[in-house]
């Protein structure tokens, strides 16, 4: 599609003088631009036309050298490049060229006011803007300073400007506390923003938790309550076959306990956090037990205490071997498992090493730590500065071998 060409200045000249209204629009638009890049472009520009003004009628309202006009012209105009970055300083610098005016300068017998307009008019200027931006205490020196210029200065029946610099400090105060107002609206609309946005993700945390606690945890409950009733609804059942039950009910008792855990941290964003002790190596031969019991012939030997292993190094040790036994009882059954932790060098060494497949068509998948594993338990050992190696053995089997340092290292509990 064809673009349109852009409208010539003739044809904008045109809509301004048809729709007023939509070319003061376009003039906006249009002398904005250059405004909002060079914010001190404008206050040079009011600058140099008070400057036009100011210069040519000294001489309307006091008698001074010509040679001095153009000094005592820059002299009125001056505080209004000042006014936008130190609005103080602006009002004392036409404060002391009021004064200047007033006592150094002979002002014609037809004026009014103690110094030329343009200079009166800066003047109040600045007295608005220090109200407006200045800190309280310059705020309280402008309001007495005007006050005592205009009482000192001003002639009789113009006096009562004392008061109008009281009343326009209070209007550059109200100006003030509506921005900012207005400001701590903004800023309360956008922490109520972030408070909402928060309460979302809540709620949708709790959503999840919810249907994965009705998805999972119900069917987790139902392997538990089969595997109680099994021995008492089959008639025959031998004692391996109750203890294999047995054991279906305690590792589906433990699965169950662990995702309530985990839902429970999707539950509750905030509030104290729980205090049931992370497995370690105290819990290393009741997990050792259960494999066996659940079919594994599995082999161990712990020569490190629990007391020297802090707890975040524990935890880690304690779920590379969990890990390890379910990829071996997986991927390898039947075979053989040998675990041995011992300690050396300040560092515990961890060795999990499991035969080859009994079965052939077990074999044909040796490639059993293809997952997220090997990285997972890699992880885990590297976040509390260990290191872990795994991979095929001699004999056909699998080995992964994990060295943690036991000093050193911060307890790293969320790890779980």
């Amino acid at each position: 599609m064809p673009r349109l060409p852009r409208p010539r200045p003739v044809a904008a000249a045109r809509t301004v003088a048809r729709r007023p209204w939509r070319g003061a629009r376009w003039l906006v638009r249009t002398a904005g631009s250059p405004l909002r890049r060079y914010p001190d472009a404008l206050p040079v520009l009011i600058a140099a036309l008070a400057l036009a003004i100011a210069w040519p009628t000294i001489g309307v309202t006091h008698r001074a050298p010509t040679s001095l006009w153009p000094l005592l012209a820059v002299m009125e105009i001056v505080p209004l490049l000042m006014v936008r970055r130190w609005p103080f300083y602006a009002w004392v610098a036409s404060a002391v060229g009021a004064a200047v005016w007033w006592l150094g300068v002979e002002q014609l017998a037809g004026s009014l006011l103690p110094w030329p307009v343009m200079h009166f008019l800066v003047l109040l200027l600045t007295i608005l803007v220090a109200a407006m931006l200045a800190a309280p205490v310059e705020v309280a020196v402008v309001t007495a300073g005007s006050v005592t210029l205009f009482v000192a200065a001003m002639p009789d029946g113009l006096k009562g400007w004392g008061l109008g610099a009281v009343l326009l400090v209070a209007f550059g105060l109200l100006v003030r506390w509506l921005v900012l107002s207005r400001r701590q609206l903004a800023e309360q609309s956008e922490a109520t923003e972030v408070e909402r946005a928060r309460v979302a993700v809540v709620e949708e945390r709790t959503r999840i938790a919810r249907e994965l606690h009705d998805v999972v945890a119900h069917h987790m409950s139902m392997v538990v309550v089969q595997a109680q009733s099994a021995p008492y609804r089959l008639g025959d059942v031998s004692p391996q076959a109750r203890e294999e039950f047995a054991s279906i009910e305690s590792s589906a008792r433990q699965a169950l306990n662990e995702v309530r855990g985990v839902l429970g941290v999707l539950r509750e964003e905030k509030g104290p956090a729980p205090t049931a002790p992370q497995p370690g190596i105290e819990q290393m031969p009741g997990l050792l037990e259960s494999s066996r019991s659940a079919g594994i012939d599995v082999a161990w030997r712990i020569d490190v205490r629990p007391e020297e292993c802090p707890a975040g190094t524990a935890l880690v040790l304690h779920r590379i071997l969990q890990e390890s036994l379910a990829n071996a009882s997986r991927h390898a059954p039947g075979a053989r498992v040998e675990v041995m932790l011992n300690q050396a060098d300040g560092h515990a060494e961890l060795a999990v090493r499991n035969g080859p497949a009994v079965r052939a068509e077990d074999a044909a998948r040796a490639e059993h730590f293809g997952g997220n594993g090997i990285s997972g338990m890699r992880a885990r050992a590297e976040a509390v500065g260990g290191t872990l190696e795994a991979g095929a053995s001699p004999d056909g089997g699998f080995c992964v071998r994990a060295r943690l340092p036991l000093q050193g290292r911060p307890e790293l509990a969320g790890l779980g």
